[in-house]
C-alpha cells in the first residue's frame, strides 16, 4: 500500500478511512497510570501495524483510552477491536502482573462494548448535497 497525502491506495482502491474508538475498563476501574497508557499505546500500534492500519493518535485516562485508527477497507473494525482489545489484555497482565486485581470475571480487563465512530471527511450534509448535485444520466 503506497500513501500519498494521507490518502492510501491499494491494488484497487483509494482510501482514506479513520474510525475513533473507545475502550472502557470492565466496571470502569481506574486501572491505568502513565506508564501503563505507554506500554498499552506500544502493544497496540503493533496490533494495528498486523493489520495494516495506522494508530493516528492515542490517548487515554484511568479508566478508557481513546484511538484514532486509520484502516483500509479490507479490514473489518469489529475484527480490529477484538484483536486490540484481546492482545492489549493479555500482554498486559503477562508484563504488568500487578494489574491481575484489576482483571474480573474471566480475566478481562476490558468491558464487553465499545465505541467506535467514522471520523473525517466532508460533514454528512455536505455529502448528502453534493451527492443530490450530481448530473443524472437521461
Amino acid at each position: 500500500m503506497a500513501e500519498h497525502g494521507g490518502i492510501r491506495t491499494g491494488r484497487h482502491c483509494v482510501f482514506v478511512l479513520h474510525a475513533h474508538l473507545v475502550f472502557v475498563t470492565k466496571f470502569r476501574h481506574r486501572v491505568f497510570t502513565g506508564a501503563y497508557l505507554e506500554r498499552m499505546e506500544q502493544i497496540m500500534r503493533d496490533v494495528c501495524t498486523d493489520f495494516e492500519c495506522e494508530l493516528a493518535e492515542f490517548n487515554g485516562e484511568a479508566d478508557h483510552v481513546h484511538l484514532l485508527v486509520n484502516f483500509p477497507p479490507k479490514v473489518a473494525l469489529s475484527r480490529l477491536v477484538n484483536s486490540l482489545k484481546g492482545v492489549s489484555s493479555r500482554r498486559m497482565r503477562q508484563e504488568f502482573p500487578e494489574l491481575a486485581r484489576h482483571y474480573y470475571r474471566a480475566n478481562k480487563l476490558w468491558s464487553g462494548s465499545y465505541f467506535a465512530g467514522s471520523v473525517g471527511g466532508a460533514p454528512i450534509s455536505v455529502l448528502r448535497q453534493y451527492i443530490e448535485q450530481q448530473n443524472r444520466p437521461v
